[in-house]
């Protein structure tokens, strides 16, 4: 059997993200499997080049996995004609300039999001990627967790009927760093750094709501700073100016209104980090990330209200898990995959840098909504 490398930069890798689920999870994981078969016979085997700034971490992570492709220097990483794919994992305030770089050296583009500061620039990368006629994609992960690819399976079932609400739940404490580290890097919180949470989750309930829901319509949105004083990595305190919390509501196609409050100072009472709950005339679900519930209209209990006695009912009970019914591959390496085949066979793909572009327009909206105190209204994207 015939093999087919292609040479994919990754910048950012010293992150959590990139090295986890990126690098060790999705490209090395295909590695492992004997890279991906393709339709013709051939096996694809992805050839990682690692691009950061710190020389001793790209050595040190290079060595680990028996990688001899790195370098602190992004310019000379792209002018090599051996790597055809630039991929995007680095902090916000960083990615725009190196997406532009990539694009003019004429590389397919696979990137994190948000894919930009602000939708002007977004919008701008996607236009001049179209322009280029390079591949180019965003990442969105939450659509290959099982927990909403059952959800996303229901819906196409039919098994709501007319879809009425969605709540979403997402978040949990963040320790503020000072008696217990935090869980998250110190420039989440610096909005100079390009942190915030509405930047952050926005985009991906965009994604959530436009690929299994239907288009967003509007958003109005309440944001905040909770925790304002919090210690960064070298256990100096600072202040934290970027929004831990976020709490929106968004119309959608045929009337259809999602609630979802995100939050770092939350603490967890419920089964995942992340819930679903979806309401509709023939029946409801709750995903999360793993799993999903569902609850049919003639299962449902007829509960009274009477707070003068003690409810007997046990609500959770009434409800069925939906099975598995397949199996399912980390969703970063399942999104990899899709991409690859996209590059290398032409195959379709339509989470492009328009999607990502949209989910900016998600998060600047929230924001702009939060300022003014009013509903905003998302308009169509020109090309």
């Amino acid at each position: 059997m015939s093999r087919s490398t292609i040479g994919i930069l990754v910048n950012g890798v010293t992150g959590r993200m990139g090295y986890r689920q990126h690098l060790v999870r999705s490209l090395l994981a295909i590695r492992e499997q004997g890279g991906l078969l393709l339709r013709d016979g051939t096996r694809l085997w992805p050839e990682p080049f690692l691009v950061g700034r710190s020389e001793t971490k790209l050595r040190e992570i290079a060595d680990r996995h028996g990688l001899t492709n790195w370098s602190t220097d992004l310019a000379s990483a792209l002018a090599r004609p051996d790597v055809q794919i630039y991929f995007d994992a680095q902090v916000t305030s960083e990615r725009e300039k190196a997406l532009r770089a990539a694009i003019d050296a004429g590389k397919h583009i696979y990137t994190e999001k948000p894919l930009a500061g602000d939708l002007a620039a977004a919008v701008d990368l996607a236009r001049r990627a179209d322009a280029a006629g390079i591949k180019h994609g965003v990442v969105q992960d939450k659509l290959f967790l099982p927990g909403l690819r059952k959800l996303d399976r229901l819906v196409r079932s039919g098994f709501f009927g007319r879809i009425l609400s969605i709540r979403g739940e997402f978040g949990y404490w963040v320790f503020e760093g000072d008696w217990q580290p935090a869980q998250r890097p110190s420039w989440n919180y610096r909005s100079a750094d390009g942190g915030g949470i509405t930047t952050d989750m926005f985009p991906h309930w965009h994604y959530v709501l436009e690929q299994i829901f239907g288009r967003v319509r509007t958003v109005t949105a309440h944001v905040t700073t909770h925790i304002d004083r919090r210690w960064d990595e070298t256990g100096a305190e600072y202040q934290a100016t970027a929004d831990d919390a976020a709490y929106g509501i968004f119309e959608l196609d045929d009337g259809i209104v999602a609630q979802i409050n995100s939050s770092w100072a939350v603490r967890v009472h419920r089964d995942e980090l992340v819930e679903f709950q979806v309401d509709g005339t023939q029946g409801s679900a709750v995903a999360g990330l793993r799993e999903c519930r569902i609850q049919h209209r003639a299962a449902t209990p007829r509960p009274v209200w009477n707070p003068d006695l003690p409810s007997t009912d046990d609500f959770r009970a009434g409800w069925q898990t939906v099975p598995d019914n397949e199996e399912f591959d980390n969703g970063f390496k399942a999104q990899w995959e899709l991409f690859l085949r996209h590059v290398a066979e032409g195959a379709p793909y339509s989470w492009d840098l328009w999607a990502g572009a949209r989910g900016v327009q998600l998060a600047e909206a929230g924001l702009r909504s939060a300022r003014e105190g009013r509903r905003i209204t998302l308009e169509e994207l020109s090309r």
